[in-house]
């Protein structure tokens, strides 16, 4: 029987990137639907879960994905709340590609340490990439601040984080390099996740400061967030801080993301979000 993924997109338009990654993680075909929305994602739960026999439902499963983490995360829980008894089949979220590439950042950065109790901070935290670095560095015991350029926004973000996932985040407003870098002083942790083309901290801020173990970068289009560091960076040594550039953990972000397309097929009622594809990543990081 064939592999089949439905593809969930929240955008008017579905994601080429998702739907190529997806066949390389093992879906024999993939059905894609853009501009999904809780109200109208009832009709194809139902096509999903009432067209196979129960040894054969585990063939069926669904992806949602899509630029708005918002919109996917409301998705999610429409999706799970059309499922009941054994009529259900497997979902991952990864809206913005957010949770696959946070959980291979992090598990880079907890790889053969721990973190716990650190401090570390999220720049630029606000995004999707951002929120879910956040998640994953309190599911791994640090604790954790994320910046943004307005207050209210930051800690609108903060509340969210922890009423879905029962973790508290410090909100931080800084707008600017200068706010930033002072921000930074005590981290053991800095994470920059800031939009395409903003400068979140020269090389002066960070090189030498007291303190600061880890540096990680996950922009992925030039110029980096964070001066001094190369894209291709997997823990170097800079200035005597481990480095990782968006290149230097993107090969366990593809891989990590071809293996959960994959684990959606071994049963029918798999569930893939933040917690989940972080614990995998962070096991399959071992074996990198």
């Amino acid at each position: 029987m064939k592999k089949l993924l439905v593809q969930l997109d929240t955008d008017a338009q579905s994601s080429l990137f998702d739907t190529v990654v997806a066949y390389d993680g093992g879906a024999d075909h993939v059905v894609s639907y853009p501009a999904i929305t809780p109200e109208n994602v009832g009709g194809l739960v139902e096509g999903a879960i009432f067209t196979r026999g129960p040894k054969d439902k585990k063939n069926t499963a669904l992806f949602i994905g899509g630029g708005n983490l918002a919109a996917g995360e409301a998705l999610m829980q429409a999706v799970q709340q059309r499922f009941f008894g054994k009529f259900r089949v497997s979902v991952m979220l990864d809206s913005n590609g957010a949770n696959t590439t946070a959980a291979a950042c992090v598990a880079w950065l907890v790889r053969d340490r721990s973190v716990a109790g650190k401090r570390a901070v999220v720049l630029g935290g606000t995004g999707p990439v951002g929120q879910r670095v956040a998640v994953m560095l309190s599911q791994a015991g640090a604790q954790v601040a994320i910046t943004g350029r307005q207050l209210a926004r930051t800690e609108q973000v903060c509340l969210a984080i922890r009423e879905r996932f029962g973790y508290s985040v410090e909100a931080v407003e800084a707008p600017g390099l200068a706010e930033r870098g002072e921000v930074i002083c005590g981290a053991q942790i800095v994470v920059s996740t800031g939009a395409s083309g903003v400068a979140m901290l020269s090389e002066n801020q960070w090189q030498g400061l007291p303190g600061l173990e880890l540096l990680a970068d996950a922009n992925a289009s030039p110029p980096l967030g964070i001066a001094g560091i190369d894209m291709m960076d997997r823990a170097t040594q800079r200035h005597g801080i481990l480095t990782f550039g968006p290149l230097g953990f993107g090969a366990l972000k593809l891989a990590l993301h071809r293996e959960c397309i994959s684990c959606l097929f071994e049963s029918n009622d798999m569930v893939l979000d933040a917690r989940e594809i972080f614990e995998r990543a962070s096991h399959k990081v071992n074996f990198l």
